[in-house]
């Protein structure tokens, strides 16, 4: 296999001045006048470090390779020392190939997730509320921030639909960590409604969208209609007295957004259009990729137990991602926000996909 440099030496070249010109744009405090800009540059940088990094460390193991085996014809202490050398820089070479991977250009957006319940009836939407404080848990140990801005609770606990925005608080992509959640999640457990201890199966869920700013989506206000009408709890109480929540349906597209979590009404319409942003980025991205399209298909089409990408087994506390062939009996723990190595499982396994399509 060449090396990663000979395949693409003209990107690579590319890429480690594109680093070079960010840092000189970043170090001008005038960028920092525009707080948005200056995300984007320091996500973008952020990105190009480990690529220039890996570059650096490759080039002075060669040359210190050179060096050890020239020497090692006068002193064999340095012979140890170049068979090391050789060991080495074939497992740099590897770590730039992945590196230099075409990448997801939405690897560095924050994220919105829906968690949906589907079939199980009360089961499923107080399966929807664990795994929204499965999310929410992992937010919070990565220190990400997490926002819920829409919900609807159901009668008996839990949600039948809730949206939660996931951001970075620093150059971070949420996106390239969450992206492979989406899709449907069955629990297997005894519900706290069944009286004679049987085991259920339910299911829930998840959408993740890449959150599309103002730059990446135009909204046409003429392709909007906008109905107000007012919020109601579980069991249809009423939870507000005036007509606050929102619901936006894009024209063009057909693509309905409610949102009812705000007691304002500008506030419903803002949340609203942060869902509507990201369904259009999403869709865009649909019709420009067939590789996103396919990703995106692999997401939520109808909430059924066939369509599943992970199972949660409550009483052998065993979680299967059915897509890699993960399993590990440390459900409580998952639960409890400790879901990197079923991330890692995905993102390893999508990096040998790339790796091999590439060879």
């Amino acid at each position: 296999m060449s090396s990663p440099e000979t395949a693409a030496p003209d990107r690579l070249t590319g890429l480690v001045a594109e680093h070079a010109a960010l840092e000189a744009e970043l170090a001008d405090p005038a960028v920092h006048a525009d707080a948005a800009r200056a995300r984007r540059l320091g996500r973008r940088y952020a990105q190009l470090a480990p690529v220039v990094e890996t570059v650096r460390v490759l080039e002075s193991a060669r040359d210190d390779l050179a060096a050890a085996r020239e020497l090692a014809a006068e002193d064999a202490s340095f012979a140890a020392e170049a068979t090391a050398l050789e060991q080495r820089i074939p497992e740099l070479e590897d770590r730039l190939r992945e590196l230099l991977l075409p990448k997801d250009p939405d690897d560095d957006k924050d994220v919105i997730l829906e968690i949906k319940a589907g079939e199980g009836g009360a089961e499923s939407a107080l399966f929807a509320g664990d795994l929204l404080r499965m999310y929410l848990r992992y937010a919070e140990r990565r220190g990400w921030s997490a926002e819920v801005i829409d919900a609807v609770e159901a009668d008996l606990g839990g949600y039948k639909d809730v949206s939660v925005a996931v951001k970075a608080r620093g150059d971070e992509g949420i996106w390239a960590r969450l992206k492979f959640e989406g899709g449907v999640h069955r629990v297997q457990r005894v519900p706290v409604t069944e009286s004679q201890g049987r085991i259920h199966t339910s299911a829930a869920g998840v959408l993740v969208l890449p959150e599309a700013e103002e730059v990446d989506v135009t909204v046409d206000a003429n392709d909007l209609r906008i109905d107000v009408f007012r919020s109601s709890g579980p069991g249809g109480q009423s939870v507000n007295t005036t007509d606050s929540a929102v619901r936006i349906t894009h024209l063009p597209t057909g693509i309905v957004v409610s949102c009812q979590n705000e007691k304002s009404q500008l506030q419903n319409r803002e949340s609203a259009l942060r869902i509507l942003r990201s369904r259009l980025l999403a869709a865009a991205r649909e019709e420009a990729a067939a590789a996103a399209s396919d990703q995106r298909r692999s997401q939520v089409r109808t909430v059924d137990r066939s369509e599943r990408v992970r199972t949660y087994n409550f009483p052998e506390n065993r979680i299967s991602d059915h897509r890699v062939g993960f399993k590990a009996h440390n459900l409580d723990q998952v639960l409890d926000g400790e879901l990197d190595p079923v991330i890692d499982a995905l993102t390893r396994a999508h990096t040998a996909e790339l790796l091999a399509a590439g060879s």
